[in-house]
């Protein structure tokens, strides 16, 4: 259908303000301006209409002169209607004049957490299921188990909730009483979120070899695992969670067919519909599979195993800067399609926290969720097909003069006006970065002559080198050095504030050539301004955190991130630019195989 979109600007008849384009997020399939001032949300009435001509969860929200009318499919439908008006709503308390008709393209959009790895108390949890709520989320993925604790209460089995079988540092002992998890499940329905509990079965289960001697594909296994199963289904009645994740991935077991027809026998047996994680063990016949392999084609391959599935593939908030992750999410086709189906249900944003975290908002800092989940919560709910001129490589941003890089530049000013409004009290590393534009010469070996280099064209804040090297079909050096220049123009002598830096480390692997040394910029990268060199911060802690290898079950995953070693949690580096215009020189290194070659610059 046609989107409308807010036209022009007129005078507020009462109080002299002018109406403007709302920066919503998602933004609605329709909307259409029905008058001309803004008008005060003195009421608003809400009616539920199942014969309703629309999708589930959608709704019809009109405002008029003393407040504003929401009629809805359904309840969710309702609550959206209700997060939409939020957002239409001013800081005076006046809302423009608009009939807006809303409906979602993909009937699953969820985010997990991983309390497995990393405990959250319950409060903690609440708060960002109402955050979520306000774009839409209507599914949390709470992902209760993983290598270091069982986090659910068992009365059959307390042992599973004892310390000394947990891993040292990673909150032994909390867990999450059947009243929590239920409580939990209450509130997120009521802001319109269901919760889908994951128990990963049988990998990722090293507390239970170590509770009980033995692991989950064990025959004995197996039978504690179905008493602790039934205890859980029978404290968290289906209504409450007909979805239960059994996990599956990355482990092998003697019988893994074998012990997939046994979990899926013993969840359905208690009315629940199985998901499990693809690639995994092999997925029963109408399991729901939430792909995560990022492989080129991976979806058009195994479409055939029957089942529906859900979209995770577009990346794990961990794996991504900030920067670079808002339009690889924006310019991306869930499940591969425009809209969902009876297969294709949606997708699920990620967030891993393999090493021990520096507290809910330290992880929430380092991973970039706002950046990320934005653009999420727009793709799933408008859908559609990503626009002409999208990069091959998601990883690259696009050219702005074409449609995908209108519509980047479109969305980063409705999501700056979300970060310092709605979110201005969450940690929210990320600025408009996409216009910039880069010359980029290909890999050379270490000082080597730069006049006889080869350069192409690049944009935005943080330019990927190894996705760059991939879409000119150049072979990955094991070390090297890549250049790059800017044009910053200004009207008058200033100073900027920006972020800097030449890596991107994983918080999952911690690969990383770790801080610079004191006076040295991280991975060996250099800067300068108008041939100046620009200086890198003092550091607390230079040469620290690095680690050229997986850090996955070795001491070096228990130092949570710091500040200083993302270069967007670490704070901003002054740079003086003279009136006119002013040359960005960058030099960036890769040192060692297996490193993420990136660099980046962003003007604050």
């Amino acid at each position: 259908m046609k989107r409308f979109f807010l036209l022009g600007c007129a005078l507020c008849a009462a109080l002299g303000r002018t109406t403007a384009q709302p920066a919503l997020i998602p933004y609605p399939q329709q909307l259409e301006t029905t008058g001309r001032y803004l008008v005060p949300l003195l009421n608003v009435k809400v009616r539920i209409d199942t014969t309703l001509s629309l999708p589930a969860e959608g709704y019809i929200l009109e405002t008029y002169r003393k407040g504003a009318k929401i009629t809805a499919r359904d309840e969710q439908g309702a609550i959206w209607a209700r997060q939409t008006l939020r957002q239409l709503t001013d800081e005076r308390g006046l809302v423009p004049s608009v009939r807006i008709v809303d409906w979602p393209a993909f009937a699953w959009r969820g985010f997990m957490h991983d309390t497995g790895r990393n405990f959250i108390p319950v409060e903690e949890l609440k708060r960002q299921i109402r955050l979520l709520s306000q774009y839409k989320i209507n599914l949390f993925h709470w992902h209760l188990t993983d290598y270091p604790a069982w986090r659910i209460e068992s009365r059959r089995f307390p042992q599973l909730n004892d310390p000394q079988y947990q891993r040292p540092g990673r909150d032994e002992g909390k867990f999450y009483t059947y009243g929590e998890i239920r409580d939990v499940i209450d509130y997120a329905r009521k802001h319109g979120i269901l919760v889908v509990p994951e128990i990963d079965m049988p990998g990722h289960s090293t507390y239970f070899n170590s509770t009980f001697g033995f692991g989950m594909a064990d025959p004995r296994g197996m039978r504690i695992l179905e008493e602790a199963l039934e205890e859980f289904f029978t404290e968290i009645p289906v209504s409450e969670a007909p979805y239960i994740h059994i996990g599956s991935d990355e482990v092998h077991i003697p019988d893994p067919t074998g012990f997939m027809r046994w979990a899926d026998s013993v969840v359905r047996a208690a009315g629940r519909t199985p998901m499990v994680w693809d690639p995994g063990l092999p997925a029963t016949d109408g399991s729901i599979r939430q792909v995560w392999s990022e492989a080129s084609g991976y979806v058009a391959r195994n479409r055939t195993q029957g089942g529906p599935i859900v979209d995770s593939y577009m990346g794990y908030l961990n794996n991504y800067d900030p920067i670079s992750f808002t339009p690889r999410m924006l310019l991306h086709d869930p499940c591969d399609q425009a809209q969902g189906d009876s297969t294709a249900l949606g997708g699920i944003l990620c967030l891993w926290n393999d090493t021990k975290s520096p507290g809910l908002e330290g992880l929430m800092r380092n991973s970039g969720v706002w950046s990320g989940l934005l653009p999420f919560a727009e793709r799933l709910w408008r859908g559609g097909r990503k626009p002409e001129g999208s990069p091959t490589n998601p990883n690259l941003f696009p050219d702005p003069s074409t449609p995908a890089g209108e519509a980047l530049a479109e969305f980063e000013e409705r999501m700056l006006t979300h970060k310092e409004g709605l979110l201005k009290e969450e940690p929210f590393c990320w600025w408009p970065n996409a216009s910039l534009k880069w010359r980029v010469s290909e890999p050379a070996a270490f000082g080597s002559d730069t006049s006889s280099l080869k350069w192409h064209t690049l944009y935005g804040g943080a330019i990927d080198v190894d996705a760059m090297l991939a879409t000119l079909s150049l072979l990955k050096p094991d070390s090297g050095e890549v250049w790059a220049e800017t044009i910053i123009t200004v009207p008058r002598d200033t100073v900027i504030l920006a972020q800097i830096g030449f890596e991107a480390p994983s918080r999952s692997n911690r690969i990383s050539s770790g801080i610079g040394a004191q006076g040295a910029w991280e991975a060996a990268g250099e800067a300068w301004v108008n041939g100046v060199r620009i200086e890198p911060p003092v550091w607390r802690e230079p040469g620290a955190y690095a680690f050229r290898f997986n850090t996955w079950a070795r001491p070096e995953e228990e130092f949570p991130y710091t500040a200083e070693q993302l270069f967007w949690t670490r704070e901003p580096v002054e740079i003086a630019l003279k009136a006119g215009t002013n040359r960005i020189v960058l030099r960036s290194r890769k040192l060692f195989r297996g490193q993420h070659w990136i660099f980046a610059f962003v003007p604050r």
